[in-house]
């Protein structure tokens, strides 16, 4: 796999490595990134087929695992949230070396139920016709009927970048959408992370359930679980602040 883009903040301290979500960049993490830059040296990584990283052919959380490893020259804290949170975990299981604690945010180790939320998302922003587009508030109100939530709509329009005279999606959609079995899934393995690990969960998000507690303690027994009040699943989000004081702690805690 190609290596992937990253952007770099703050000059000093220990490294941390951001790994963003389906339809993300790494620039979501920016604000929070830019609380931790003044103490610690701050990675964010744009994953495989999302912002500025090269498209491939498939989805495989075991080769983005292993895109993400490419890109850590030290034992790092690494953070992922969903879809990054996966292949976080999965980066950790396989190169522990490399992971010195990890943070996971509102995701969990195992196969989610299908949903058609995300596949809507797809097939809405592939039906507009980008030759067509004359601005993005056009886009917006294309949108609309498949995404009346305007926060998660403003959220898949950071993927709309202009190019010249047209407009192109960042992300793969055809892929994204082919693969997204893959998204929801979890490849079986053995391996344990024995590193300390924060798990952050959004008070009302489904993604991190108590009946999920036993597969996460398999694979990571070391892991402290949070709670965030008032945050759905983009936890990082809804409640910047408080995940910034979180990872504040959690980065500088003794091993």
């Amino acid at each position: 796999m190609s290596a992937l883009h990253t952007t770099h903040l703050g000059e000093q301290g220990s490294p941390v490595v951001f790994c963003h979500g389906l339809f993300g960049q790494g620039k979501n993490w920016t604000q929070i990134a830019k609380s931790l830059a003044d103490s610690h040296r701050v990675t964010l990584v744009d994953m495989p087929n999302h912002g500025r990283s090269e498209w491939t052919d498939r989805l495989d959380y075991v080769e983005m695992a292993d895109a993400v490893a490419d890109v850590i020259d030290e034992p790092v804290t690494l953070v992922g949230h969903s879809m990054g949170g996966k292949a976080a975990m999965l980066t950790a299981l396989r190169h522990p070396e490399l992971v010195e604690r990890l943070c996971v945010v509102d995701v969990s180790p195992v196969q989610y139920r299908e949903s058609d939320e995300f596949r809507g998302f797809i097939d809405a922003m592939l039906a507009i016709d980008l030759g067509a587009l004359d601005s993005r508030g056009e886009a917006d109100a294309a949108l609309a009927a498949a995404v009346p939530d305007p926060g998660v709509r403003a959220f898949l329009l950071t993927n709309l970048r202009r190019e010249g005279d047209g407009w192109q999606w960042l992300p793969n959609l055809e892929v994204l959408r082919r693969d997204l079995s893959t998204l929801r899934g979890w490849p079986e393995t053995d391996a344990v992370y024995d590193g300390p690990v924060l798990w952050i969960a959004g008070a009302d998000s489904g993604y991190v359930r108590d009946e999920f507690r036993e597969a996460m303690e398999a694979r990571f027994p070391r892991v402290r679980r949070v709670t965030v009040k008032g945050a759905g699943h983009w936890v990082h989000s809804s409640q910047p602040a408080v995940v910034a004081e979180l990872l504040d702690r959690f980065v500088d805690a003794p091993a």
